[in-house]
């Protein structure tokens, strides 16, 4: 088939419109992003008086020169806890992402010390486990760059029991023959001890790593004993009486220099070359302006798949049925996929066509991308009629089985069941992102607003009277409520996707995101029961 052709005018006043509109909002969750990076930064130079790297510095030391390094969650918890959001924004405390270190694809999970000495909070909690959970399902060695005063004490209520998943995640993925590299820069203690235990190596830096299960205060107190760090968890100690640490490095420096020596000695594939692909026929810069301003104002997500795939080359399956959900074959940057779009509400029709799809890509193995921008699944007389519930199951039982792996990018609205449908964070895809635009929230905060009011005066006329001024107020109210709660940021602070990233990189993100996927398709593991064991 010959290639999409667009329809896009990029010089009209209403593209030029749009573009803006989606630069301000991509530069608005940069700016955040940069807030943390210097919320961090502050403590330069207090590391280097301690001859130590600044966390992110220890990152970008891991990582193989030139090589992508595709960050997740980083701003996970933001306006939650002790999050400010502007002057105190954390990221969740941490660098997580995925890179190349020595020629091979790992998960880096690095402790931003440089904040709050790397304590975790709640939200802290859940992004480490959803690293832990991409780790095992795309078979990725981790690298943990370790130091932090363990769990903030005055969250542990929302952290103590589910802390404890970290520990079981560990010792899972060792047992799965996944290699974990635990680099102690400084502190790791009480509960926090038990990740250098659980990793399958560790590396020491002399006089900065201190690991112990309860500090000299907590020792005195529980058992009257007087003690030092050095003696209870210093580097000596766990070098050469427990055992605990494979490895001791002079330095920061060195202790990142034998991490990437190490995995450079594992057997592990590397990353492999890949060829280039055709590129999409449009440049995908125009994927700013393609989007309207109003989220009322329609538009065919075919012009954003246009500019994702291979030579703009996209099949069409059923296209004039159920024309309210696009799908299609395509591949990006050489890898075959089943993509589904929205183009509105979802209907009966457009739900079995839907299902039928996703179910002939798994037949074939074939991976799936969804590009959410749906108000949900159309309601009303007509819809019932025809078969929205039954129809809509079916649409909802097909994504929650198909085993191929899905990959999810919000580009607009995702209303209802319809983030369901279309494989919102509940249905487990192998990576979620959003658009700075993207809405998620169980309906609009217009709509949401109408239906209370609605129930709210039928109450009042029962009662014997309606009070406009309370009505409106509350309405009013439940729309700023809602409008608030489904922004892109407050959905991202919250982990419901693994990141918000700029439009242009669509591509650029889902080419990685599907390379780890067949990588990991490929990869023999080399289970036991138990995992790694210190004996």
């Amino acid at each position: 088939m010959p290639p999409f052709a667009s329809k896009i005018a990029p010089g009209s006043d209403a593209f030029r419109a749009n573009a803006a509109a989606m630069l301000a909002k991509v530069e608005a969750f940069r700016a955040v992003e940069r807030a943390v990076i210097a919320h961090s930064a502050k403590a330069a130079d207090k590391f280097a008086a301690r001859g130590q790297l600044l966390p992110r510095e220890r990152v970008t030391r891991l990582l193989d020169p030139g090589t992508p390094f595709l960050e997740l969650s980083t701003l996970a918890g933001l306006g939650m806890h002790d999050d400010d959001g502007e002057a105190r924004a954390m990221g969740g405390g941490s660098v997580i992402g995925i890179g190349v270190v020595s020629g091979k694809r790992v998960l880096v999970s690095a402790s931003d010390s440089a904040i709050k000495g790397g304590t975790v909070s709640p939200m802290g909690l859940r992004k480490a486990l959803r690293a832990q959970e991409i780790a095992l399902e795309n078979k990725l060695p981790l690298i943990y760059l370790v130091e932090s005063g363990g769990a903030n004490l005055l969250y542990q209520a929302e952290m103590f029991v589910e802390g404890g998943r970290s520990f079981a995640n560990q010792a899972r993925l060792s047992a799965a023959g996944i290699p974990q590299i635990a680099v102690v820069h400084g502190s790791s203690t009480a509960g926090g001890a038990y990740l250098p235990g659980l990793s399958d190596y560790v590396i020491l830096v002399r006089d900065r790593s201190k690991i112990f299960l309860a500090g000299p205060p907590l020792v005195k107190a529980a058992i009257g004993e007087d003690t030092t760090d050095e003696a209870l968890g210093g580097t000596n100690l766990h070098a050469s009486v427990t055992g605990l640490g494979e490895f001791v490095a002079r330095d920061d420096a060195h202790a990142i220099q034998l991490a990437r020596d190490l995995l450079a000695k594992l057997k592990w594939d590397r990353a492999p070359a890949r060829a280039k692909a055709a590129p999409p026929k449009y440049d995908a810069e125009e994927i700013l302006g393609l989007v309207p301003v109003s989220e009322r104002e329609p538009y065919d997500v075919r012009e954003i798949i246009a500019r994702l795939v291979d030579g703009s080359d996209f099949l069409d399956f059923k296209r004039d049925y159920g024309a309210e959900i696009v799908c299609g074959f395509a591949a990006i940057n050489g890898f075959e996929v089943g993509i589904l779009g929205n183009n509105g509400a979802i209907q009966p029709d457009g739900s079995t066509k839907a299902a039928q799809f996703m179910q002939a890509c798994d037949q074939t193995g074939t991976p799936l991308v969804f590009l959410q921008n749906t108000t949900g699944y159309m309601v009303g007389s007509a819809a019932e009629r025809g078969g929205a519930i039954k129809h809509g199951s079916k649409m909802i039982q097909a994504v929650a089985n198909a085993r191929v792996p899905k990959f999810t990018i919000l580009v607009g609205g995702s209303y209802g069941a319809g983030n369901y449908g279309m494989c919102g964070r509940g249905f487990d895809p192998r990576f979620i992102f959003s658009w700075p635009n993207a809405r998620v929230a169980v309906m609009g905060g217009a709509q949401a607003a109408k239906v209370m009011e609605m129930i709210t005066r039928a109450k009042f006329e029962k009662a014997g009277g309606v009070n406009e001024p309370v009505l409106k107020q509350m309405a009013q109210a439940i729309e700023a409520q809602l409008d608030r709660e489904s922004t892109a940021l407050y959905a991202t602070a919250r982990l419901w996707d693994d990141g918000i990233i700029d439009p242009c990189d669509t591509r650029a993100v889902l080419s990685l995101c599907l390379s780890l996927a067949a990588e990991a398709d490929a990869r023999k593991l080399h289970p036991n029961a138990f995992g790694v064991a210190r004996l």
